[in-house]
């Protein structure tokens, strides 16, 4: 994290960063309706890809000046952790659900109404298949796997200089493995951006939130306290 940009610059990576993973992961969300792909494997695959090339280049693009987090689970994560000052946290988590929620209200005004119903574009589902714990599990280990990508690929100082791609892999593997089941947030902004611009709130809206912080704050203390620790 560089400790030589002013907050509000920070501030402003933050939000456009998450504004260009969200636009082009809840985007491939309208594409694929528009297209009228009715091959489940196609759709999802479409989505993996999407979601996680947008946040490989959204955190290539900001971490230099924010640290290239977009996203509020990851922010707790790299608090625990120690690598992000608590006067960030909140400032952070705001301009990250802005950020997410801007992208989507472009979305809607530009995207042709032939697409479908935009409440629903980008907006994570929680399958009938399981309950609601079982989705919060899922986010959990979905978003733990996350956080420990970013920490060893970009805020280990022995990790390989690769950007933001680490990151995007992990998603991209995510997706494909929990889309179905949880629509693999792993991420509250992720999640709630499209919620709050469409004003559509599914009633597991909180699985979003919870599953996400504890799996992030998990892998925050595991990686700093045992695995960075490890190599000292």
């Amino acid at each position: 994290m560089s400790n030589t940009v002013d907050l509000r610059t920070k501030l402003v990576a933050e939000l456009v960063g998450t504004f260009l993973f969200v636009f082009v992961g809840a985007g491939s969300a309208v594409a694929t309706q528009f297209l009228g792909l009715s091959d489940p494997g196609t759709s999802l695959l479409i989505a993996a890809l999407a979601n996680g090339l947008g946040l490989a280049i959204g955190i290539s693009v900001t971490m230099g000046v924010s640290g290239g987090v977009l996203n509020p689970a990851v922010t707790i994560g790299l608090l625990l952790g120690k690598k992000l000052p608590g006067k960030n946290v909140i400032p952070y988590i705001i301009s990250q659900l802005i950020g997410a929620t801007l992208a989507v209200v472009l979305l809607m005004a530009s995207s042709p109404s032939s697409a479908g119903e935009p409440v629903h574009w980008g907006t994570p589902t929680l399958s009938n298949a399981i309950s609601v714990s079982q989705g919060i599990l899922f986010e959990l280990v979905m978003t733990f796997l996350l956080v420990l990508a970013v920490y060893g690929t970009i805020v280990d100082k022995r990790s390989p200089k690769i950007g933001g791609f680490g990151v995007g892999l992990i998603v991209v593997a995510d997706v494909l493995t929990g889309g179905p089941f949880t629509g693999a947030a792993m991420n509250p902004a992720r999640a709630m951006g499209p919620m709050i611009a469409g004003l559509f709130f599914p009633v597991y809206w909180y699985i979003y939130w919870i599953g996400p912080v504890i799996g992030a704050a998990i892998a925050g203390l595991v990686y700093s306290r045992i695995i960075e620790d490890s190599g000292s």
